[in-house]
């Protein structure tokens, strides 16, 4: 029963942020999901570093575009712009970490996870690849087609997420990283109370 309140816990947690950009107001529809499409990764990376680079490392990121290119192509075209740079890992617990709200760069620690950049929101390209330990996934609203900067990486296998999430990625290197962050403590809810902000999210070439 434990493990169940849990599930739909961290499944809610998912639903909230994300509403950068304009809505798709009329298109809330369950996606179709795309079926029997293994993911290939692009010929390009994301590369993550973090502030505190001796606590929490480097977080290296395959990502699928023929999976979902839509969200592939915005999370290249933000890390390009700058925009995660600052931003933190405003919301940790035992399935996921998560970031990329704007808001999070500001003081007010009430606002983090309710923003996202000032572009459109993205529509949902939802495969049923499922989700094990590493998947990046894109975060989004109760709208299935609200996702927009915000991101998330998986700690552990959750079904519950599966045919639900948009899937653009996969973490390759520095999951270690990952968990030290999934582990931080004191938080205020899910909030570290001291800030886990990244430096820079790059594109860089897959050696």
């Amino acid at each position: 029963m434990r493990s169940i309140l849990l599930l739909l816990f961290c499944s809610a947690i998912l639903f909230t942020g994300c509403n950068g950009g304009s809505a798709t107001a009329n298109k809330n529809a369950a996606p179709e999901v795309k079926r029997g499409v293994a993911p290939v990764a692009d010929a390009e990376i994301a590369v993550i570093e973090m502030e505190n680079a001796s606590a929490y490392g480097t977080i290296k990121i395959e990502l699928y575009s023929n999976i979902a290119p839509k969200m592939v192509e915005r999370f290249k075209e933000l890390a390009r712009e700058g925009f995660y740079n600052g931003t933190t890992f405003h919301r940790v617990n035992q399935s996921v970490i998560q970031a990329g709200d704007l808001n999070s760069k500001d003081d007010d620690p009430a606002n983090d996870g309710t923003g996202g950049s000032s572009k459109p929101n993205v529509d949902a390209e939802v495969s049923d690849i499922p989700y094990d330990t590493a998947i990046v996934g894109a975060a989004r609203s109760q709208n299935f087609n609200s996702a927009n900067s915000q991101f998330f990486i998986t700690l552990k296998r959750e079904p519950g997420f599966d045919n639900k999430y948009t899937i653009f990625g996969k973490v390759i290197e520095g999951m270690n990283n990952v968990r030290t962050i999934s582990g931080v403590q004191p938080k205020q809810g899910e909030r570290p109370v001291e800030a886990v902000r990244i430096k820079s999210v790059t594109i860089q070439p897959k050696n």
